[in-house]
């Protein structure tokens, strides 16, 4: 009996609330970083494959890529490490006692950042994690981390 909520994936956003996102039109993805201490994730593919993805949600919203002067700059970083958890169940006669399991599990960390170039700062982050036994797993949810973090962009002031 493990826990759905150990393993639950997690996006958060946060951005610039003075900030005019409609000006915004184009983008460049101009550095990443892959800090993961697995080869399933520290490879090119995997960069590519993260790549792929910030362009289509990206220009699915309506901005175009550019390789020039560009109103955004795309930085993101992927990192895993491994974990353990503990959790406490019942145990013994009549409910009298616990049971203490511990849980291994690899933790992934998407952090997606956009930059407006003029004025060097950072306008709106995501981060994405995705908690997973197997760090290699990891690779598969990539997509869905990235569609979900572009589903808040741009923000909406409340």
């Amino acid at each position: 009996m493990l826990s759905a909520a150990a393993y639950a994936q997690k996006v958060n956003i946060e951005f610039d609330r003075t900030v005019d996102f409609s000006k915004f039109h184009t983008f460049a993805i101009r550095a990443h970083n892959l800090h993961s201490k697995n080869p399933a994730l520290n490879s090119e593919l995997v960069q590519k494959q993260i790549d792929e993805d910030i362009l289509h949600f990206l220009t699915a919203k309506g901005l175009e890529v550019t390789t020039g002067r560009s109103d955004l700059n795309v930085r993101y970083t992927l990192g895993s490490m491994r974990r353990v958890e503990t959790e406490a169940y019942p145990a013994g006669w009549y409910g009298w006692g616990t049971r203490i399991v511990r849980v291994p599990y690899a933790e992934g960390t998407l952090v997606i950042d956009l930059r407006d170039p003029s004025t060097r700062s950072l306008v709106w982050r995501a981060i994405a994690t995705e908690e997973q036994r197997d760090p290699a797993k990891l690779q598969g949810k990539l997509d869905n981390m990235v569609k979900k973090s572009f589903e808040k962009y741009p923000p909406k002031l409340k």
